[in-house]
């Protein structure tokens, strides 16, 4: 058995940032679920546990500078690239471990760390062995602390359940046609197409599955090989872990993945009626698991969680305040949603959206935008459905200015993931106001990177060129436009929420 206990590791994770790891997200999350967030503006202690390189414990220390960030993962090439940015932003607040999970919480270095207010994981859980998953139970009951929060992203059944016979073949068949992961998963992949291509029953009567094989060519080999060459890789019931949590004392409070909080948008009137005649959460998320085939769970657990009236939570959603993520004449009403197509009303969110072109609002001063007109205020639905259709993000801080660690960070992010081979990754800027990351594409954030050089892109062909030399003709031509987007609308949104300079 290899050191990394069947996981891959001859090549690294890609670098990447996940918006479901915020803090500003988790507590929206925990509102609209009714549960009290009980974590510190300033302070607080932030546990990642399976960081990769780093980005968004890196995002989260720059944004938050009176925080303490410790991040774990147990590859050594990981750990390296993380320290190394770190230090090259400067950020002295992060510290970046190498440990196994498996047997870190009885380890000195864990007894060393503070309790942690929020614990994140992400692509850890259904991707290890159970004795690692275990060990991070055990670290959650010895390090989160009362009223803490945490969040676990995993593969979820029955979602995946037509499509185990895919990965086990890719697995098998790439361990014996090449040597390396991502050149295992390249090879596994192939003789699967060749079996669809040959009819195999297994293969041809799943739409998911065909669905999921049209639109591979949009991941890259490092994230099939992460994906689905692990030895422990096993998709999770639900309530199997919750079962595993309550070991930590934690509660299941909702979904990160906020509109699947709204069961009316992904489920059939006739589903909703089965999902509303129970009353425990986890028989409801087995009905809307199986309704919805949901592949990918980000869940929320609270060790402690204090629940909370309507009334009380629609006050404390009024206060939050939101920010437009995208530019303002890019938000779209209408959003696929797992039912269909929902409609947000226009002559509700029109105006809302005009106010939020002006810069961030509370959701309460939203609410009476000038000229929106409702049949009544619904606070979760404004906040979770902006924010779940990835329109708009939380504000953590609202009005704070970019400091020199979100500068030095997002200088530094834009050097070192300001490449051709980077452009489909998500990636994010580091802000002060959102107390995390805000979500951009690698050109956004190649184009934030040269304003704090200095270069104001009135011609964006030297960016072109930079950025984009191994792309043929055509794709250097949509690159342009991205670029030219992102300098005249993103920057200007960046600068609104704290990662550069106003």
């Amino acid at each position: 058995m290899s050191w990394g206990d069947g996981y891959v590791t001859d090549i690294n994770y890609d670098a990447g940032y996940y918006r479901e790891q915020s803090p500003a997200h988790l507590r929206l999350a925990c509102l609209l679920c009714g549960v009290a967030w009980d974590v510190p503006e300033e302070g607080a202690h932030y546990l990642e546990l399976g960081c990769g390189q780093g980005m968004g414990a890196l995002v989260v220390a720059a944004a938050n500078p009176s925080w303490r960030v410790t991040a774990i993962d147990f590859h050594p090439a990981h750990i390296a690239a993380a320290r190394a940015l770190a230090r090259e932003a400067g950020l002295t607040n992060v510290t970046f471990l190498e440990a196994d999970l498996s047997d870190f919480a009885e380890s000195a270095a864990a007894a060393a760390l503070p309790e942690a207010d929020i614990v994140t994981s992400h692509g850890v859980w259904s991707w290890v062995s159970p004795t690692v998953r275990a060990g991070i139970v055990r670290l959650l009951r010895a390090k989160l602390r009362a009223g803490g929060v945490a969040h676990l992203s995993y593969n979820a059944l029955p979602g995946w359940q037509g499509m185990l016979a895919m990965q086990r073949l890719v697995r098998e068949t790439g361990l014996r046609l090449a040597q390396r992961s991502d050149r295992q998963a390249q090879a596994g992949f192939e003789v699967l197409h060749e079996l669809v291509k040959a009819e195999a029953s297994t293969l041809t009567g799943d739409a998911r599955l065909t669905a999921w094989l049209r639109g591979i060519g949009n991941y890259s080999a490092t994230y099939l090989a992460h994906e689905f060459m692990n030895g422990h890789w096993s998709p999770c019931w639900h309530s199997d872990v919750v079962a595993a949590l309550s070991e930590a004392r934690l509660e299941f409070v909702g979904s990160g993945m906020l509109l699947d909080n709204f069961p009316e948008l992904g489920m059939t009137a006739a589903q909703r009626a089965i999902y509303e005649r129970f009353e425990d959460s986890q028989t409801r998320e087995l009905v809307k698991d199986v309704c919805l085939g949901r592949t990918l769970r980000h869940d929320v657990f609270v060790r402690g969680a204090r629940r909370m009236g309507a009334a009380g939570r629609d006050a404390a959603l009024r206060e939050l305040t939101l920010a437009l993520c995208i530019p303002a004449d890019r938000v779209v009403l209408e959003v696929q949603v797992a039912a269909g197509k929902a409609q947000l009303a226009k002559e509700f969110y029109g105006p809302v959206v005009r106010m939020l072109a002006e810069g961030p609002a509370a959701v309460g001063a939203l609410l009476k935008a000038p000229g929106a007109v409702a049949t009544k205020e619904n606070p979760a639905e404004l906040a979770g459905l902006l924010t779940g259709t990835r329109q708009a993000v939380p504000v953590w801080r609202p009005g704070a200015p970019a400091s020199d660690s979100v500068l030095r960070l997002n200088a530094a992010l834009a050097r070192r993931m300001g490449a051709a081979e980077n452009l489909s990754r998500p990636v994010a800027a580091a802000s002060a106001a959102l107390g995390a990351g805000m979500p951009c594409s690698v050109g956004d954030l190649f184009v934030a990177g040269r304003a704090l050089a200095g270069d104001d892109g009135a011609d964006v062909a030297p960016w072109v060129a930079t950025l984009g030399s191994a792309l043929d003709e055509e794709n250097q031509g949509r690159l342009r436009e991205a670029l030219e987007r992102a300098r005249d609308q993103m920057l200007p949104l960046l600068r609104q929420l704290g990662c550069l300079p106003a």
